[in-house]
């Protein structure tokens, strides 16, 4: 799939400092008035005409303030999760450590976009590293668990960074490793084999060890879950994912969370922005979405791919039917002979 490409969101025109000293106040005036026109025609991400609203309340930026406090933050810690004056760093690089930051604040947002400041780094080399981080808009919240270090059987959504591929198929595909997944409690994240039977699509990201900014925007508006990333230093988004037909209740969490193994990294997050978007709809638009969403659910999504035989097929299966079919070759053999024998006892009775 080719990927589309679009700028930054253009910075609206500041008003110079000349503009103050002009002594004519007509021309001033004029001046002013044409600058304020030109800031009005500023647009967001990909030329879209959208009213872009920072949510504070839902977003993360710093410096933090009382983060993890019980009085004064929408943020909540916790395993190794930690705050620094310049990231929260959700786990560090040292071996089988969970950490994750939860808002507090229920989400009541139809359209929305998230803007994502991270970073991943450590000692390790190519690709000994793990395990990676998740983004989370969730039923569920501060729940520990084997998936990125939240909880299998999630209700909501899950954005995936997997910078360690477990399953032996790595000429399939590059890791780092972006991955979306939509559940609805009952779908299990299969991490043995990356997420793949469960996972709406992905694409490759290296995010790891390097010396620029590392992005992600999740937007979901008008029920169409699209993922970009800024990841090569060149402050452009390249499209990763684009879903329609997602629908997403409300009242849900927003979080992120790591998780180390026997291989480690440093998870931080620099921000999380959060903005509300403002899109017009159509009576009939409006229609569907006064019906309540109940569960998370994606139109075209197929039941989770099921492979059986080749579960069931391991190393020391195929052995043993391998076993099993040289002894039934060696069996035939023998039986061969002795048929054979009987043959030529027969023949040889015959001409005597």
């Amino acid at each position: 799939m080719a990927a589309s490409m679009s700028k930054f969101k253009l910075s609206c025109y500041p008003v110079p400092n000349i503009v103050f000293n002009m002594r004519n106040a007509a021309m001033k005036l004029f001046v002013v008035t044409f600058l304020l026109f030109l800031t009005s025609q500023c647009h967001g991400d990909d030329g879209l005409e959208l009213d872009e609203f920072l949510k504070r309340e839902y977003s993360l930026s710093k410096p933090y303030q009382g983060v993890g406090s019980f009085s004064s933050s929408h943020w909540d810690l916790m395993g190794t999760a930690m705050v620094t004056p310049e990231h929260v760093r959700l786990t560090p690089d040292l071996q089988s450590r969970v950490g994750a930051v939860w808002s507090r604040i229920p989400f009541f947002i139809r359209d929305w976009e998230l803007h994502v400041h991270f970073k991943i780094h450590g000692q390790g080399k190519k690709n000994l590293n793990g395990d990676g981080m998740a983004l989370w808009l969730t039923k569920e919240r501060m729940q520990n668990g084997p998936v990125f270090g939240n909880m299998n059987l999630f209700t909501g959504l899950g954005v995936f960074v997997d910078t360690y591929p477990n399953e032996d198929k790595s000429h399939e595909r590059v890791f780092p490793y972006i991955s979306v997944m939509v559940g609805n409690g009952t779908l299990s994240y299969d991490h043995d084999r990356d997420g793949r039977p469960t996972e709406l699509g992905g694409c490759t990201a290296l995010v790891r060890n390097v010396n620029h900014d590392t992005l992600l925007l999740i937007r979901y508006m008008k029920n169409r879950l699209t993922v970009m990333m800024d990841v090569d230093g060149k402050r452009e988004w390249r499209e990763c994912l684009d879903v329609p037909g997602v629908h997403m209740p409300l009242g849900y969490y927003f979080g992120a969370s790591s998780v180390t193994g026997d291989l480690s990294d440093n998870h931080d997050v620099i921000s999380m922005k959060l903005y509300q978007l403002t899109v017009q709809r159509s009576s009939q638009e409006e229609e569907e979405d006064r019906e309540e969403v109940t569960l998370p659910s994606v139109d075209y999504m197929a039941p989770p791919q099921v492979e059986v035989a080749e579960e069931g097929m391991g190393p020391v299966g195929r052995f043993f039917a391998f076993l099993i079919a040289v002894m039934g070759l060696c069996v035939l053999a023998v039986v061969g002979v002795v048929l054979y024998g009987r043959w030529k006892e027969r023949s040889r009775k015959r001409f005597y």
